[in-house]
This record gives structure tokens, sequence and C-alpha cells, in this order.
């Protein structure tokens, strides 16, 4: 046994409304690692429609890693919804030409660059994560958590804005963790050590 299969768009029998993301997905600007999934009350269509302002010509992307939980309702803001802020209007003329068309003559909206989501993240419900983002492999993201600040590995956030709880596991556990970067083995070697990765027993799995 190999484990489930990772081009399977829905792995749990009898069950539509969780799903391996990438199987999903279809905008080219949404690049999702495999196995990460993603479960919705409703569709796992919804999914895209929860990754609000992602505009062609923004040029930015949501990078989701492997291994990632995410749960219904999470959404990710990204930079087609930045207006000026160093400008006495922050309301976006230009758009609207009839003579308002060079507002924007000399500038450029704010881009905060690619929302980057590691591996092995746990994102609670409606959770709401900012444009330009990253978030560290293992973090967990709280339920309603609004993230507007850069999360570190293992961290546990949560609140509005988001502010870290704890660390997952000790400095040293992290260190030899990000080290393994477990979620990069293959198929085989995660399948034969799975029971390891479900415990604490650390030591055992840098054996494995």
């Amino acid at each position: 046994m190999t484990g489930p299969d990772k081009n399977n768009p829905f792995p749990l029998a009898h069950y539509n409304r969780l799903c391996f993301l990438k199987n999903i997905v279809k905008n080219p600007q949404i690049i999702v690692g495999d196995y990460t999934y993603y479960d919705d009350f409703e569709n796992v269509e919804n999914f895209e429609k929860n990754v609000r302002y992602l505009f062609d010509f923004t040029g930015d992307r949501l990078v989701i890693g492997k291994f990632c939980m995410i749960a219904s309702d999470v959404k990710f803001i990204m930079n087609g919804a930045n207006h000026l802020t160093e400008a006495m209007s922050t309301y976006p003329f230009a758009i609207f030409g009839n003579g308002w068309e060079d507002a924007m003559k000399g500038k450029s909206y704010p881009n905060k660059g690619d929302l980057i989501i590691g591996n092995d993240v746990w994102i609670g419900y409606n959770a709401t994560i900012m444009a330009g983002i990253k978030i560290g492999d293992g973090a967990i993201i709280a339920t309603n958590a609004t993230v507007t600040k850069d999360v570190e590995p293992y961290t546990i956030v949560g609140g509005n804005p988001a502010k870290e709880i704890r660390k997952r596991f000790s400095e040293d556990t992290i260190e030899r963790l990000m080290k393994l970067q477990w979620w990069n083995w293959d198929i085989k070697k995660i399948t034969q050590n799975v029971h390891l990765l479900a415990s604490m027993n650390i030591d055992a799995l840098e054996k494995g």
C-alpha cells in the first residue's frame, strides 16, 4: 500500500465535500501540492470563490504546499484588493474612465507578492489570510483568525489580527522537523512511517 491516490479528486468513498485540492482548482494562478485537502460544508467548488481579488493582470499567485488541511470558508485576499494608501484618497478613480483614466499615471497599486502557504499547515474554519503573507511549514491558523503578518513554522496563531498563541514544539524539535521535511519524502517512505508521523517519536522518525 502506498496511501491514497493523490490524483483522486475525492479520496473518501461516498463523500464529495472533501477533495484533494490540486485536482479541483482550475485557475493557473493557484498552485497546490499533493495531498492537500479542502473540506467544505456545501461544495468544494467554493474554494476558488474564496480566493478573492485574484486577477490575471496583478500577476500574483496563491501557492499552497503539500499535506495541508483547509477548512470550509477559509478566505485568501489577494493583491487585486489593494488601493493606494499614500494618497489623499484611496478611491480607484482610474478604473471608471470618462476623464478619470489618467488618475494612476506614473503610479501603481500596492503589490505584496505571492501568498504562500507552507507544507503540513492546518487552516481552521473561516480564517482569512491577507495578500503577500507567508505561512511556515507545520503552522496552525485558528478558526476565525485574520492573518496580517507572516507566520513562523510550527506556530499556532489566532485572533484578529492573528497573534502567536504558542509554538507547537521546542525550538530544537522544530529545527529537526524542518531538516527532515518529511512531506518531500517518497510516498512509500511516508506510508511506512505514518505511525511515527502520528506520534511524537522524532528520534525514530529520523532513523526512518
